[in-house]
């Protein structure tokens, strides 16, 4: 969705300005409408030429220290703005200090908390602005910013055991195909120079292998620019309706990696759901938010086909039903839950349990891909060192005779 900046200004008179993220003009003019400002300018901002930069504004970690604190200080009776103060002044990200003390400013001058963090929705998501305005407007601001550190904390433990199912299989990868070329470039020409002086007939393997250090010495640069290209025409492809929907219901039918990803996906949306509920969030609303934060298209289509279905007075059962994402167990726990009312209880235990095996199968997975890849590298560079010794064989044992 495009930017835009605007200007406006406080019943007192106070001049503000700042940047939100919305589909239309009309869209900004009613969130600061809400906000109680008088909207002097609005216009799309221009898009600019960015470098790269290494990860993101705000890590997942920080927002995850900051809620924590959050709860605890507000817990203790500390004023929001001192809050805020104290939290800003102490960050060492000067992205997010600027963020956190721009908050306080806005509370400061007669801003809700909820309202100050929307002018933020690159730091502040649409899931933590309203769980927030829903614990301004009952009155448990300090339970729910206890539970969103909660929310937080878990949704990070499970990124990182995602992470690191992909971490060693990637770093084994990565190795193999730096030492397989390393040896294509720098060493088998030498071997090449001698099979020449040699004059001996060459085994197959051995010619297919000086064949091939023959094509990546003459057109490394194609090897290297084909595989940049072909990741940036995979990431083009994704930013496409058709070709997301396409890529994500592939990873959802891989042997092993697949399985994680769905697993982690169900527990994403039970604990999401969980805790918009348990928070006060309506459930169409809450619906609404856990789809847009699902991370897999055809895990969001089934969130949302469950939204339109209770907007009809039907269940949300169904739908994840036939989506054929959800498994059994959970469509009945679901089910069980809309009927007895425990909807919230049923989805942090469904959320629970997928943690627990999204744990398993990662440790499932490096137990498994360690002796394949480390087979998968042995063979490789085998077959290199065997091709490379062969015509010597031979000529030892024509010599020999």
């Amino acid at each position: 969705m495009p930017t835009y900046k605007w200007k406006a200004k406080t019943r007192q008179g106070v001049l503000k300005s700042g940047e939100l993220v919305a589909e239309t003009k009309e869209e900004v003019m009613t969130t600061l409408k809400n906000q109680a400002l008088i909207a002097t300018s609005v216009r799309a901002k221009s898009k600019e030429l960015k470098l790269p930069t290494l990860g993101k504004g705000v890590k997942d970690k920080d927002l995850a220290v900051f809620t924590r604190q959050f709860s605890v200080m507000n817990d203790a009776g500390l004023p929001i703005v001192q809050c805020l103060d104290i939290l800003g002044n102490q960050q060492e990200n000067q992205i997010f200090k600027k963020t956190v003390l721009s908050v306080r400013n806005d509370v400061e001058s007669g801003s809700t908390l909820s309202e100050a963090l929307r002018l933020h929705p690159k730091i502040f998501d649409r899931l933590f602005c309203n769980l927030v305005e829903a614990g301004e407007t009952g009155g448990i601001l300090d339970t729910i910013l206890r539970r969103l550190a909660d929310y937080i904390e878990k949704s990070l433990a499970l990124k990182r055991k995602i992470k690191s199912a992909m971490i060693y299989p990637s770093t084994i990868i990565f190795v193999a195909v730096v030492v397989v070329f390393f040896i294509m470039i720098a060493v088998i020409p030498t071997f090449s120079t001698i099979f020449d002086e040699m004059g001996v007939d060459l085994p197959l393997p051995t010619r297919i292998t000086l064949g091939l250090s023959q094509i990546m010495r003459g057109y490394w640069y194609l090897f290297v620019g084909g595989a940049f290209g072909i990741v940036a025409a995979i990431k083009y492809y994704y930013k496409t309706d058709g070709g997301r929907h396409k890529i994500d219901r592939l990873l959802l039918k891989l042997p092993v990696f697949g399985l994680i990803i769905q697993k982690s996906a169900i527990a994403k949306f039970s604990r999401t759901l969980g805790t918009l509920i348990g928070s006060g969030i309506p459930i169409l609303d809450g619906l609404d938010i856990t789809a847009r934060t699902a991370g897999n298209i055809i895990v969001e289509d089934a969130v949302l086909l469950a939204r339109t279905s209770i907007s009809e007075g039907k269940t949300i059962s169904e739908p994840l039903q036939e989506s054929k994402v959800f498994p059994p167990m959970v469509i009945q726990m679901i089910n069980v839950g809309e009927k007895t009312g425990a909807m919230e209880g049923m989805l942090n235990k469904v959320a629970e349990f997928y943690e627990e095996e999204v744990d398993t199968a990662v440790s499932n997975l490096t137990q498994l891909l360690e002796p394949m890849l480390m087979m998968f590298l042995g063979t490789v560079i085998g077959f290199i060192i065997v091709a490379m010794y062969m015509p010597m064989f031979k000529l030892i044992s024509t010599l020999a005779n």
